[in-house]
């Protein structure tokens, strides 16, 4: 959380030798005001931290989705990290305050400069909601216990040698809030949520101000200052525990200020807009008789225009050639002509619909929506239109209805490929049926907007919530994948370095290849390398080419006789335990026993000193094979990816994109002249750097190489679609085009 502008830390007006002024100067009794506050201060921001949990909890289960949920768990996670570091930073700022009393020279509250455009950056207005917020709450203080706080001033000012006002008060609202403001600066976590926290603050610490006020009064009073000024009886406990139930009235002296405060900041940024459209003005310009009288129409009878030509925005597939300034301007005409009147649009208004239409401009521009989506949208600048001309707020305020509405639909279209049978997706029918329902039922009823929000949101998080299951699934399967295909090399390289430059009969060389190495994968993927699983299998391996290799030495026939019943075993249940076909391991076995037979039989002419030169009646040797190649083993349903023959350098372009490309961005990959498709990156699985994508149901439809990936970047056939908010981006956009405009 960031300090608001309005809050005047005490530290920072303080010289610095004033922070170290023993605490014995202050008189003892302003000491007592302070340790009774400051423990009860500590055990409200407890409760407020307890309670924080449920909050947050039961903000998370009615998240509309995933992403949501996940904000409001991590903010759980970082509250329970940090509270005991707020709690201790909040008591030791309050002990700051009064550390100074004696000596700080009291500053004036310093108050904001003109609202500019520039500043309070349309895209996220945090400042201005976090502005809002404390001042209501700091209003909210001062409307219900701002007598008691003046009372406790003035007695305090009978302390201290410097002048104090209620905003300088250390128990003061507006520095309480400071203080948590700052202490709180840590927390990594939303606006959204840092407003909830800050709502909990006033829920559960400033609520009990009263009862902060009534005992410091009454301790002042009791050590004789100023006794004659009678303390205020504090507010019931029931009447702090339950917060009023009844709408806040808008007569509200308090809530009246903040209300105001929020449309002068509206209306400072409408400004601030209008002064970079002047230039644009007479766009809307209706024939009218010379010398003429000319009056412009109000709002309303624009709003009543405006309604009509609704009636008659085209089709989706005519929208594009749809200009609504000449539209308005022909029909203005034929009012002027009926009334015999010369009617215009006045300037402001006609500010609205240049801006209007420069933003809807931008949106039938827009590569990252797709065209069909693209145009259903644009049939949406009419009703766009009349509620900016309703409320200006609509500029300026990111959670305004009609605005969500427009960013959740092209957010929800990111992902559309904008098949042949769109008139059947679900996605294209729901966004239909929206535009058709504000074409037919809007005229100046904005709630319309946030009912259609609320239902549009319910339909996408459905969809969201199965396309993550699926997507959850695709990503699981592949990294399962994954892991088998690093046992496998593992096996590979343990094989081969025991087999390269070997000659050995064929079967145990077939034996080993088809049948142990599947043995080793699943004992590598169940058990690890660590394990002694891991190791009793190489040592089979080991133990088998030993045993059919030639040998000197004088003990090798007795090894052989003690070796072979042991390895037979391990290797009958490795392989029955494996599955392996039962009567492939019938005649592996036959064979290897035939091996056993000659190689016992040969060991024991050696060891009686008799020549090993066959004779007629042994058996025909072995088929032999010399070990030349690596062996490489491929799952069944494997179909490897290639690497591109083209090698890149590690600061080539195509790889730095490559590289900076994170799980959850959508890109749109050129499949051919006609075919684009359009993904989002799942999951980047390694070994080998495989990047996962999957379509809007999470169903995965390509795959990657980390440098195939890059040289489609060189191509230019992939282009990653920008997933920031549409009308945000489109305001921006039109507000640097104009700004630029002005500048020339």
């Amino acid at each position: 959380m960031q300090s608001d502008d309005k809050v005047v830390p005490l530290s920072k007006a303080v010289p610095a030798q004033a922070t170290q002024t023993p605490l014995a100067r202050l008189p003892v009794v302003l000491l007592q005001v302070r340790d009774k506050a400051a423990q009860q201060l500590k055990d409200a921001l407890q409760v407020l931290f307890d309670n924080a949990d449920d909050t947050l909890f039961e903000m998370a289960d009615r998240a509309h989705n995933n992403t949501e949920q996940n904000l409001f768990f991590e903010a759980m996670r970082d509250l329970r990290l940090k509270r005991k570091s707020i709690e201790r930073a909040f008591i030791d700022k309050f002990y700051e305050a009064f550390l100074v009393l004696g000596q700080y020279q009291v500053a004036e509250p310093v108050l904001p400069g003109p609202v500019s455009f520039d500043k309070l950056e349309l895209v996220h207005n945090d400042d201005l909601e976090r502005t809002v917020a404390v001042d209501a709450m700091v209003a909210k203080v001062m409307s219900r216990d701002g007598l008691a706080l003046g009372q406790l001033t003035a007695r305090l000012n009978e302390l201290v040698p410097q002048a104090m006002t209620d905003q300088s008060n250390p128990l003061g609202p507006m520095l309480l809030c400071d203080f948590f403001l700052q202490s709180a600066r840590s927390l990594g976590v939303e606006i959204r949520v840092k407003l909830i926290i800050l709502k909990l603050f006033d829920k559960y610490v400033l609520a009990c101000a009263d009862q902060l006020y009534g005992e410091a009064n009454q301790l002042l009073i009791a050590t004789g200052i100023l006794p004659d000024m009678k303390a205020l009886p504090s507010r019931r406990v029931s009447d702090r525990a339950q917060p009023s139930r009844q709408a806040p009235r808008i007569d509200d002296p308090a809530l009246a200020q903040v209300a105001e405060k929020l449309d002068q900041s509206v209306q400072e940024v409408f400004e601030s807009m209008q002064a970079l459209l002047t230039h644009l003005r007479g766009r809307v310009a209706p024939r009218h008789e010379p010398n003429a009288e000319v009056r412009p129409i109000s709002s309303q009878d624009l709003l009543r225009l405006l309604s009509h030509l609704q009636q008659y925005v085209p089709s989706s597939e005519e929208v594009q050639d749809f200009d609504l300034r000449q539209q308005l301007e022909q029909l203005l005409t034929r009012v002027s002509v009926r009334s015999g009147k010369s009617r215009i649009v006045h300037g402001g208004d006609e500010d609205v619909i240049n801006l209007v239409a420069m933003l809807f401009e931008f949106i039938l521009d827009d590569r990252n929506l797709p065209a069909s989506l693209r145009a259903l949208i644009a049939r949406l600048q009419i009703p766009m239109l009349k509620v900016a001309v309703i409320d200006k707020s609509f500029f300026s305020r990111g959670s305004h209805p009609a605005r969500r509405l427009l960013n959740e639909i092209a957010s929800a279209a990111l992902g559309w490929g904008g098949r042949d049978d769109y008139q059947r997706d679900s996605l294209y029918l729901r966004v239909e049926q929206i535009v058709q329902r504000l074409l037919n039922d809007f005229v100046d009823d904005t709630e319309i907007f946030a009912e259609l929000l609320a239902d549009f949101l319910a339909f996408t998080s459905d969809e969201r919530r199965r396309s993550e299951l699926l997507e959850q699934r695709t990503r699981d399967a592949e990294e399962g994948r994954a892991r088998a295909e690093l046992a496998r090399q593992r096996v590979q390289q343990e094989l081969n370095h025991r087999l390269l430059g070997k000659t050995l009969p064929e079967v145990v060389v077939r034996l080993l290849q088809e049948a142990w190495s599947k043995v080793l994968l699943l004992t590598c993927l169940k058990h690890g390398e660590d394990s002694l699983e891991w190791q009793a299998g190489l040592d089979a391996v080991d133990d088998l080419i030993w045993s059919v290799e030639p040998h000197d030495e004088p003990q090798a026939c007795q090894r052989l006789l003690e070796l072979v019943p042991g390895l037979l075993k391990v290797l009958r249940e490795g392989l029955a335990a494996s599955a392996f076909d039962p009567f492939a391991t019938s005649e592996f076995f036959s064979q290897l026993e035939v091996l056993h037979v000659q190689a016992f039989q040969r060991l024991s002419r050696q060891q009686d000193g008799v020549d090993d030169t066959p004779v007629a009646s042994d058996a025909p040797g072995p088929s032999m094979v010399d070990v030349v190649e690596e062996i490489v083993l491929i799952a069944p349903d494997e179909h490897p990816l290639h690497e591109p023959a083209m090698q890149l350098p590690d600061d080539d372009p195509g790889l730095l994109k490559a590289d900076q490309l994170t799980p959850g961005r959508w890109v749109e990959i050129q499949e051919d002249e006609e075919h684009k498709l359009r993904c989002k990156l799942a999951a980047i699985v390694e070994p080998g750097g495989r990047y996962i994508f999957v379509n809007r149901t999470g169903m995965k439809v390509l795959e990657k190489t980390r440098m195939g990936l890059a040289v489609e970047f060189r191509r230019g056939s992939i282009r990653i679609l920008d997933d920031t908010l549409l009308f945000d981006r489109a305001l921006a956009s039109v507000m640097g085009s104009l700004r630029r405009a002005r500048g020339a």
